[in-house]
Protein backbone atom coordinates (compact mmCIF):
# COMPACT_ATOMS: atom_id res chain seq x y z
CA UNK A 1 0.00 0.00 0.00
CA UNK A 2 1.34 3.43 -0.88
CA UNK A 3 1.98 6.13 1.67
CA UNK A 4 0.34 9.51 1.18
CA UNK A 5 2.60 12.56 0.95
CA UNK A 6 1.12 15.65 2.57
CA UNK A 7 3.14 18.85 2.90
CA UNK A 8 6.43 16.96 2.74
CA UNK A 9 5.41 14.46 5.42
CA UNK A 10 4.79 10.78 4.89
CA UNK A 11 1.43 9.60 6.22
CA UNK A 12 0.72 5.93 6.74
CA UNK A 13 -2.88 5.30 5.56
CA UNK A 14 -3.31 2.56 8.17
CA UNK A 15 -2.77 5.07 10.98
CA UNK A 16 -5.49 7.47 9.83
CA UNK A 17 -8.49 7.23 12.16
CA UNK A 18 -11.96 7.98 10.90
CA UNK A 19 -14.86 8.76 13.20
CA UNK A 20 -17.76 6.55 12.28
CA UNK A 21 -20.47 8.65 13.91
CA UNK A 22 -19.29 11.99 12.46
CA UNK A 23 -19.43 13.59 15.90
CA UNK A 24 -16.65 15.72 17.27
CA UNK A 25 -16.49 17.41 20.62
CA UNK A 26 -16.66 21.17 20.79
CA UNK A 27 -12.99 21.47 21.74
CA UNK A 28 -12.10 20.09 18.28
CA UNK A 29 -14.29 22.65 16.49
CA UNK A 30 -13.28 25.64 14.41
CA UNK A 31 -13.60 29.28 15.42
CA UNK A 32 -16.50 31.30 13.90
CA UNK A 33 -18.36 28.18 12.78
CA UNK A 34 -21.86 27.23 13.83
CA UNK A 35 -22.51 23.72 15.10
CA UNK A 36 -25.59 21.80 16.16
CA UNK A 37 -25.32 20.00 19.50
CA UNK A 38 -25.85 16.29 18.85
CA UNK A 39 -25.22 14.92 22.32
CA UNK A 40 -24.04 15.79 25.81
CA UNK A 41 -21.70 12.89 26.54
CA UNK A 42 -21.45 12.65 30.31
CA UNK A 43 -23.00 10.64 33.13
CA UNK A 44 -22.89 13.62 35.52
CA UNK A 45 -26.49 14.75 36.04
CA UNK A 46 -25.46 18.10 37.56
CA UNK A 47 -23.29 18.90 34.54
CA UNK A 48 -26.13 18.10 32.13
CA UNK A 49 -28.47 20.23 34.22
CA UNK A 50 -26.00 23.14 34.17
CA UNK A 51 -25.57 22.95 30.39
CA UNK A 52 -29.35 22.77 29.98
CA UNK A 53 -29.70 25.93 32.07
CA UNK A 54 -27.34 27.67 29.60
CA UNK A 55 -29.52 26.48 26.71
CA UNK A 56 -27.00 23.88 25.56
CA UNK A 57 -28.92 20.71 24.72
CA UNK A 58 -29.43 18.41 21.73
CA UNK A 59 -30.56 20.22 18.61
CA UNK A 60 -29.44 23.66 19.79
CA UNK A 61 -27.02 25.81 17.80
CA UNK A 62 -23.64 26.74 19.29
CA UNK A 63 -20.86 28.92 17.83
CA UNK A 64 -17.23 29.04 18.96
CA UNK A 65 -16.08 32.67 19.09
CA UNK A 66 -12.56 32.33 20.45
CA UNK A 67 -10.16 29.99 22.19
CA UNK A 68 -7.72 31.38 24.72
CA UNK A 69 -5.54 28.79 26.41
CA UNK A 70 -8.08 26.21 27.62
CA UNK A 71 -11.03 28.62 27.72
CA UNK A 72 -13.65 28.61 24.97
CA UNK A 73 -15.95 31.56 24.37
CA UNK A 74 -19.15 30.27 22.79
CA UNK A 75 -22.52 31.67 21.78
CA UNK A 76 -25.71 29.84 22.68
CA UNK A 77 -29.05 31.55 22.04
CA UNK A 78 -27.51 35.01 21.55
CA UNK A 79 -25.63 34.83 24.87
CA UNK A 80 -21.86 34.50 25.29
CA UNK A 81 -20.37 32.04 27.74
CA UNK A 82 -16.83 31.11 28.67
CA UNK A 83 -16.33 27.41 29.31
CA UNK A 84 -13.22 25.39 30.01
CA UNK A 85 -11.81 22.61 27.85
CA UNK A 86 -13.23 19.82 30.03
CA UNK A 87 -16.73 21.18 29.57
CA UNK A 88 -16.21 21.67 25.82
CA UNK A 89 -15.15 18.03 25.50
CA UNK A 90 -18.50 16.68 26.70
CA UNK A 91 -20.48 18.70 24.12
CA UNK A 92 -20.67 16.61 20.96
CA UNK A 93 -21.44 18.47 17.74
Amino acid sequence: MENIISRNKMIDPLKIKFKSDNKINLSEGQINREYIVKEIRTNDYELKKFLFSLGCYEGEQVTIISVLSDNYVIIIKDARYSIDKNLAEVIMV
